[in-house]
């Protein structure tokens, strides 16, 4: 009973972790004040071109939130991403945003 138990778990852990990229950065875009929409169809896009440290960096990008702002503009934010000043994540930023807004 304790393995099946114990393999329950591990196998929880690893799918949990097969979605946590793409979950927390949705989460640190949202967190950032993008609306959720958006977010969602950034961080699609952005976690299959960016590295797992770039993607850490954007994810914290929530912590620079304004509490007052409720949404942050495309302009506010990729005002944020380039003070990262990691080109790529600025052009692969650039580019969802660009074809999320279209959507």
């Amino acid at each position: 009973m304790k393995r099946i138990t114990m393999l329950l778990l591990l196998l929880s852990i690893a799918l949990a972790g097969c979605a946590t990229p793409e979950t927390r950065l949705r989460t640190g875009l949202n967190n950032a004040g993008l609306s959720k929409a958006m977010s969602a169809c950034m961080a699609e896009r952005m976690v299959d071109r960016l590295s797992l440290l770039q993607l850490r960096r954007l994810s914290a990008l929530g912590s620079l939130k304004d509490k007052q702002i409720t949404d942050l503009s495309l302009a506010q934010f990729l005002h944020k991403v380039r003070a990262l000043k990691d080109p790529e994540i600025l052009t692969v930023s650039t580019s969802s945003a660009a074809l999320c807004a279209l959507r």
